[in-house]
Formats: structure tokens, sequence, C-alpha cells
């Protein structure tokens, strides 16, 4: 960036979140202070085999990393802070948020053998903390997660409001409703931008209360004969509280079942935010030894992870959890974009072992946490902001968001929708876009972080289509003449036995490359190799293996 042009200016740089769902990270710089807010992740797409999980790219940040003051989190949602033990890495810098956040966080930097900063700090509604140039301030607002928060940023050239997730619910489980009282004072103030959640701006009305969530859980605890499992996602505290509340109401023990689901609800209970009496949550083997009317099963795999404990009692693969006719399972959730079909998969597989599945928005089983579009409209006229930006949304949501501002007739310049990297600046009562900083997708593979790139995804999408051809020969170092081979190994190509002519034909194929060329050197050798039977193999079978010719000199 040229620092003389921005000097007195705020940029506002969406690294995250805009135009997909997932990998939330803003960053607002002015002068020589950053601030960023959320550090979030995603799930690969299902051209990406082998990626465990997807980050924002934070080069930027990496580049000005003196200037970063700290991380701001709005709630504890993967989406959120997933990416937080990685950015860490690189990035030691505080990072602030509610006592439940900085709980889950703290038990996944442990799991990476990290620690929060020392400067950290837990924050309540009502809370403000001065990060260089910049007065943060928090206020409450719902979600699926307990201690959502939105935050209000001063600035030197205005104020700025970002809603996070958010909806306004008036019967929140905890009794907290969202500080309308707060947000219609900012709108008072002067608000020179907001960004706004989007995930909902097409979905008409209200968005329903979690209560609606506790009503249909509590009939169907009282109907149903045999076990009830409940899959939700793992971090809805509300919705936990609400299957622990209707087991209490319908005299039901719970086990938890799910190493993501045991962590947050030993950390909520530590810290408060779940109420259970003593003696309701069992130990899976104590809970199998109980008659099946009498038991309820809370567990994760509501997305259909391979892994979850959801997914391998639908395969009949959990080691502690057989499923039988008459189990009744509820999915507590939605599909995240990209899931369908592995959820799915899991309740076809259900169905198949006899169990009663109760799923999808007909049910009643859940809602969202976002706000709909008289929500989106609710804070827009209390808010008032001079500029919106629609985050937190695929681009056609984020577009939605704009028709709506413009419904209620904020200028059509004043919307701004930009995509991940687009630098925002801002000056007093005015917008503009400066230009674009590098963003993008980081892929984690195991311990591997960003070393899997897109020539390595290509290689694996293409090993997963048409499979590996080896061709391994021995020639002479004195003449470079074959010595012996080939011998061709094929893995996820064609089946040795089956493919003999085929196979003895690609053996002739190489030995015509000696006779042709006579002695080569071993690296024109591998090349003549992968062209030639490149071509051949998609002649005779119209695929295209990846070739790996192995040249041992004797």
């Amino acid at each position: 960036m040229r620092e003389g042009s921005t000097k007195h200016k705020l940029q506002v740089i969406p690294l995250g979140g805009l135009g997909e769902i997932g990998k939330n990270m803003t960053v607002f710089e002015y002068g020589e202070d950053i601030v960023v807010v959320d550090a979030g992740l995603t799930f690969p797409d299902e051209d990406m085999p082998g990626i465990d999980i997807v980050i924002p790219d934070i080069t930027y940040l990496l580049e000005r990393r003196e200037k970063v003051r700290g991380i701001v989190i709005t709630h504890g949602h993967e989406d959120h802070v997933g990416a937080l033990p990685y950015l860490l890495r690189s990035l030691d810098v505080p990072v602030h948020g509610s006592r439940l956040a900085l709980g889950l966080i703290e038990g996944k930097l442990s799991e990476h053998g990290r620690v929060l900063h020392p400067g950290s700090r837990r924050v309540r509604p009502g809370d403000s903390l001065s990060l260089g140039c910049f007065e943060v301030g928090f206020f409450r607002t719902n979600h699926s997660i307990a201690d959502a928060m939105g935050i209000t940023i001063q600035t030197p050239v205005g104020l700025v409001v970002h809603t996070g997730d958010f909806k306004f619910d008036q019967t929140p489980v905890d009794g907290e409703v969202a500080d309308l009282h707060t947000l219609a004072a900012v709108g008072q103030r002067g608000v020179l931008l907001m960004l706004a959640d989007s995930t909902n701006a097409e979905r008409p009305g209200f968005t329903p209360s979690e209560r609606e969530v506790g009503r249909h859980l509590d009939e169907i605890f009282r109907v149903s004969p045999h076990r009830v499992i409940v899959a939700t996602f793992a971090s809805n505290v509300h919705r936990i509280q609400q299957v622990f509340d209707a087991a209490v109401k319908q005299g039901r023990k719970v086990a938890v079942v799910g190493r993501s689901i045991v962590n947050v609800v030993d950390i909520a209970l530590e810290l408060g935010y779940l109420t259970v009496p003593p003696g309701l949550i069992l130990d899976i083997d104590e809970a199998n030894k109980l008659p099946a009317g009498r038991v309820a099963l809370l567990t994760t795999g509501s997305q259909g992870e391979p892994l979850s404990a959801l997914t391998r009692m639908s395969m009949d693969e959990h080691r502690k959890v057989e499923l039988t006719p008459g189990d009744t399972v509820v999915v507590a959730a939605t599909p995240v974009p990209g899931n369908e079909k592995m959820v799915a998969r899991t309740i076809d597989n259900l169905c198949r072992r006899g169990a009663k599945v109760i799923y999808g928005p007909q049910s009643g089983v859940h809602v969202s946490g976002h706000a709909s579009r008289e929500e989106l409209k609710l804070i827009l006229n209390l808010v008032k902001p001079k500029f919106l930006m629609p985050i937190h949304g695929e681009y056609r949501h984020l577009v939605a968001h704009a028709e709506l501002a413009r419904e209620l007739g904020m200028p059509g310049n004043n919307i701004l929708i930009g995509e991940n990297g687009t630098i925002f600046e801002f000056g007093p009562g005015r917008a503009s876009v400066a230009g674009k900083a590098q963003s993008g997708r980081v892929l984690i593979d195991g311990l591997g972080v960003g070393d899997v790139g897109n020539v390595v995804l290509k290689d694996r999408r293409q090993l997963a289509q048409d499979g590996l051809l080896v061709a391994v020969v021995v020639t002479s170092g004195e003449d470079g003449g074959l010595v012996a081979g080939p011998e061709i190994v094929s893995r996820g190509f064609v089946y040795v036995r089956e493919s003999e002519a085929l196979l003895a034909e690609v053996k002739a194929r190489i030995r015509e490359l000696f006779d042709a060329n006579g002695p080569t050197d071993a690296g024109t050798l591998r090349s003549a190799i992968r062209d030639s039977l490149g071509k051949f193999l998609y002649e005779r079978t119209h695929r295209r293996p990846v070739i790996l010719p192995v040249v041992i000199e004797v």
C-alpha cells in the first residue's frame, strides 16, 4: 500500500467471509494500527481430496505484523475462531472475546500446544477496549451459541458497527435478549459504516426463537418409546441445554458421545453456561445398561462428517452404540452448503438401521441463528449507517441484502459489495475502493499449513480420477542401454490381471523408445516415457493417469 495516501483514511479489508459461508476475518487499519475481527475456518469442497480445513490467507497481516494490536472475536463458532491455532503460530497477539469464546479457543490452542497471549481479555457486553487508535465496544446479540456479541469500533474517521452473526430472539433460552437500546443509541450518535450478517437475506419474515426447538424436543422425548439420539452442532450450547431440559422433564438420562461435543459440554459446565442436575449425565457404558426408554444420547454428526459419532452409528461402526429398530434420531441442524450429500447419506443409513429419523425444516427441531429480512430491516433502521457492507454470505446473499437496503431508501452508491481482499477506504462521510490485498485460501492437511497448493490439488484430483501408472526401467551407467525391465505398476488405473494385453503394449512402447533414441540421459528418458505413454494410454482408454517413470542406473 502507498503509506502517504492512506494516512488519514480508514481501510476495511475482508480477508474471508465474502462470497462464501465460513473463514470469516475482517481487517480494520488506520495509520499504524490494525484490529482484526474474527479468524475462522471453512470446510473443504468435494474437489479438495485429503484437505482437512481451509483458513484465510493472512499474508497481508504478516507483512504488517508490527501494526496488529489484537484480534476481537464476536462468538465462538468454528467459522469465526477455527483459524486461530494456525494464525497465532505466526502472529502472537492478544485475542479478546467472551468467556465462552475464549474458553473454547483455549481448548483448541491446548491441542496445538499453545496458550493465549497474556494480554488477552475476557469481555462482556458494555465493555470497551482501547486498541491503538481504535476504541472497541461490545453489545449483546442472539445467535446459535451463547455470548454472541456485536462490535462497535470508534475510528478517527467515524463509528463502525460489526453485527457479527445475529438474530433478534425475543425469548432466548438464557433470557439474555439482544441489546436494542445500545443499537438505537449508536444510531443516534451517527454511524459511518455497518458490516452486517447476510446469511438469511433471502428469507422473509423473522427467524423463529430457539425456544421453539425446545418445545419440539419435549414432545419427541415424551412420545418416543426407545432411545432418543440428538445430533447437533457441538457449540450450540442453548440447544444442548434444551436437550438436557427435555431429558429431565421426561425422566431420561443423557450420555454425551463424540469428542468435540464432550469438550464443549465440559467447558460450558465449568464456565456455568449449562445447568444440569447431578446424576443426569452418564457415561455411555452406564447408559447402555438402562432401559432404552430412559436414555437419550447427545452426539456429533449433524453434518454427516465421515468420522463423527452419528455417521459411525449409521454404518454400524461405533464401538459403543448400536442402533436398534425403534430408536429415534433427531438431526437438529440444517446442512451447511456443500454438506447436503453427506447428510443425506447418513440419514439413509440411519433409516436402513430401522431408526425413526426426524430432520428437515418441517420437523421443528432446528431454527437458524441468523437474522431474516425483517430483522435486517430493523437493525438498519435502528443503526442508520451512512454505508452498508453486507458480509457473511455467498454472493447472492450479499446482493439480496443490498436490495433490501435499497428498499429502505439507502442510496445504491452507499452499499458496498466486495470480495475477499477488496480494500475499502473511508474518510469522513466518504468511501471508495482502493485496491486489492492478497487473500485466498490456505489449505490445512494434517500438520501441514499451506504446503498443499493448486498444483498438489490438481495431482490429487487426477490420481483420484484416473489413477497412477509407474514404469520402472534399469539402464546401463556406461552406455544408457536397457538392462532390465520395464516393470509396470498400476494403482487406480487398470487391474493388472485383466489388462495384460494393454500393459504388454505399454512395455513394448518403452522398449521402442530405447531402440529409436539410443543412449540418453535419465531426465530425457523420463520425459520421453511420460509423453509417449500419455498419448498412447489416452488413445486406448480415454483416461489420463499420472505416469511416473522410474529410471535406475547400474
